[in-house]
C-alpha cells in the first residue's frame, strides 16, 4: 500500500475513510501493524487533499489573523510568539484582540520573524 495513492472522489468515500482513520488512530500507533500504519498514512494524506479542495480555510484578512495563522503553523503558544517577536505577552495579546493598533515595532517583528510580506502588512495596517 506504500506506493498506492488513494483519492477520495465523493463525500461518502471521504466520510467512510475518516471513520476508518479514527478507528485506526484510536487503537494507538504501537498497536498497528506496519501495513496498517502505511494505510493510515496514505488515507490521511488523501483526506487532507480532499479537505483542501472541498473544505478550504478562508485566507486571513487582518494582521491579527495572519499572525494567528503563523502562530498555529509554528505550533507556538501566545507566550512563545511574544518571545519570538521580542514583545511582551500583554502587548501582543492587546494587538491580536484588537484593543491596540499594530505599531511599527510590531510590524517589523512580524515581517522579520514570521516572514509576512511587508506589503500585505502595510496594506492592512
Amino acid at each position: 500500500m506504500e506506493n498506492d495513492q488513494i483519492i477520495y472522489k465523493t463525500e461518502a468515500e471521504y466520510d467512510s475513510a475518516m471513520d476508518e482513520i479514527y478507528e485506526l488512530m484510536n487503537r494507538g500507533e504501537d498497536n498497528l501493524t506496519e501495513d496498517e500504519t502505511n494505510k493510515l498514512r496514505a488515507m490521511a494524506i488523501a483526506a487532507e487533499k480532499y479537505e483542501e479542495i472541498h473544505f478550504p480555510f478562508p485566507p486571513p484578512l487582518t494582521i491579527p489573523e495572519m499572525v494567528e495563522q503563523k502562530r498555529f503553523e509554528l505550533n507556538l503558544t501566545t507566550t512563545g510568539l511574544a518571545d519570538l517577536l521580542g514583545l511582551g505577552k500583554e502587548r501582543l495579546s492587546q494587538i491580536l484582540n484588537g484593543r491596540r493598533e499594530p505599531d511599527v515595532t510590531f510590524l517589523k517583528a512580524v515581517y522579520h520573524k514570521l516572514g509576512i510580506d511587508p506589503g500585505v502588512l502595510l496594506d492592512n495596517a
